[in-house]
């Protein structure tokens, strides 16, 4: 059964750090990402890792701030949070795709974790 548990979420400060997880289970990816929604707004990417070229890839909202790695050995996938600002508010959702797809979609996806930056 494949399944993506996150965990992590909360409640921070402003200029304060953060770190996501993302458990997979059930079978290997070619790539996972993060995303985030917030209240009223679109859902927008936020980072991604492509496994077979180690790529990282950065939405230029959080890129020096925000950084995605992986844990090979508890097959988990990470997002840090660092100089948290309250835009950064949202829930934020992982996502893995099985292999390289031509459309970009992704084939799984976690239960979402809300992050709330406030003072």
């Amino acid at each position: 059964q494949v399944q993506l548990v996150e965990s992590g979420g909360g409640l921070v400060q402003p200029g304060g750090s953060l770190r996501l997880s993302c458990a997979a289970s059930g079978r290997t990816f070619s790539t996972y990402g993060w995303f985030r929604q917030a209240p009223g707004k679109e859902r927008e990417f936020v980072a991604a890792i492509r496994l077979s070229i180690g790529r990282l890839d950065y939405a230029d909202s959080v890129k020096g701030r925000f950084t995605i790695s992986r844990d090979n050995a508890k097959n988990t996938v990470y997002l840090q949070m660092n100089s948290l600002k309250p835009e950064d508010t949202a829930v934020y959702y992982c996502a893995a795709r099985i292999l390289p797809r031509v459309d970009l979609k992704y084939d799984y996806w976690g239960q979402g974790t809300q992050v709330t930056v406030s003072s």
